[in-house]
């Protein structure tokens, strides 16, 4: 690297305000080519995030900035869990401020996320691309990474959601009311429930996985806990729907939602899931008309839904589907060895 580059280890929890200020700036620049139409992520919220992160979540940052300037051109994160699954993985982001590709910053930065790893024994390297900015799959094409799992955001605008499908998706979950309750939690999980609630959230283990090497993810009620400490920190409101089977009081579903005042028009889709047992009797349809209908009555404001699928996600996007949803931008999940990444840093040394 030319010796007018600097690379630094971002201090996460101990940085000053316009250390803090420099990264948010470098996270709006990147977050604009994404999602160009969006606003930007306000400061606390960038701040706020990294002083909650989870304690089985391990984090590093790198920055790169040009000598002599305070503005961050590159940035590198990797992330590991220390859990009981999946301590063989290590997930990464790096990203470089259009002017300074191809250049050889990002390569320094992936020196340092693959030692990291390596330290902690993680022999997978995972990544995310869009196809807003190719230079990302360019990256991971470079590394002879392989796409383990493609899909899309997918949005919906709320002008153009069916309200006569949306009242024929209630009427049919009422007709259930006899064998299920509906319910709603707003905010923090309800403590009393918070071990049944760690085993219903488990249903993002019935997502499409792709070739992805991933184990099952099983969060303790602290670590549930703690999460929820992180997305409330950043100022997001949260609405979760469930039912609940009144003859055994089992959980068989829940949809959650998140959103944010700074952003009021787009409303984020989270997990929808229901149980292998409960499944083909109208619950998912029920649980999805039950959220629209509470944030057309509840959130105005809101003019577009989003949310992610993988393209392999048939039971999922025939649903939305239904709804209207539509490919916004399309996303893959990559995979490398840990072993091939540094066989390809040494060969571009």
């Amino acid at each position: 690297m030319q010796t007018t580059y600097s690379i630094q280890l971002f201090d996460i929890k101990g940085a000053t305000q316009e250390e803090y200020a420099a990264l948010n700036r470098h996270i709006n620049l990147m977050r604009r080519e994404r999602l160009p139409d969006d606003p930007p992520i306000a400061l606390d919220e960038t701040m706020n995030e990294l002083h909650n992160l989870p304690s089985y979540v391990e984090v590093k940052i790198w920055t790169t900035k040009q000598k002599g300037s305070d503005e961050i051109i590159a940035m590198g994160m990797v992330q590991m869990l220390n859990m009981e699954e999946n301590r063989h993985l290590a997930q990464f982001d790096i990203s470089v401020c259009p002017d300074f590709r191809r250049q050889g910053l990002g390569r320094h930065i992936l020196e340092l996320i693959t030692h990291a790893a390596q330290s902690e024994k993680r022999r997978l390297l995972l990544s995310e691309s869009y196809d807003r900015i190719p230079a990302g799959e360019a990256f991971m094409t470079r590394l002879g990474a392989q796409k383990g799992l493609v899909g899309h955001i997918n949005q919906l605008k709320i002008a153009e959601l069916d309200q006569d499908l949306l009242a024929k998706w209630l009427a049919r979950g009422n007709m259930l009311l006899s064998e299920f309750m509906l319910g709603l939690w707003e905010g923090p999980y309800p403590e009393d429930q918070l071990v049944a609630i760690s085993q219903l959230v488990e249903l993002t283990n019935q997502q499409p996985f792709g070739d992805l090497e991933i184990e099952e993810f099983h969060l303790t009620p602290e670590q549930l806990r703690q999460q929820e400490q992180m997305i409330f920190a950043r100022g997001n409101q949260r609405w979760t729907f469930y039912i609940l089977e009144k003859s055994t009081g089992k959980f068989a579903g829940y949809t959650e939602t998140r959103w944010h005042p700074n952003r009021p028009e787009i409303l984020y889709q989270d997990m929808t899931g229901v149980f292998p047992e409960y499944r083909n009797r109208g619950l998912g349809r029920w649980l999805k008309a039950a959220m629209l209908n509470k944030v057309l009555i509840d959130r105005p404001q809101v003019k577009y839904i989003r949310t992610g699928n993988a393209d392999s996600n048939a039971a999922m996007l025939k649903i939305n589907n239904e709804l209207g949803f539509k490919p916004y931008m399309a996303n893959a999940l990559w995979q490398v060895e840990l072993d091939h990444v540094l066989a390809y840093l040494e060969q571009h040394k």
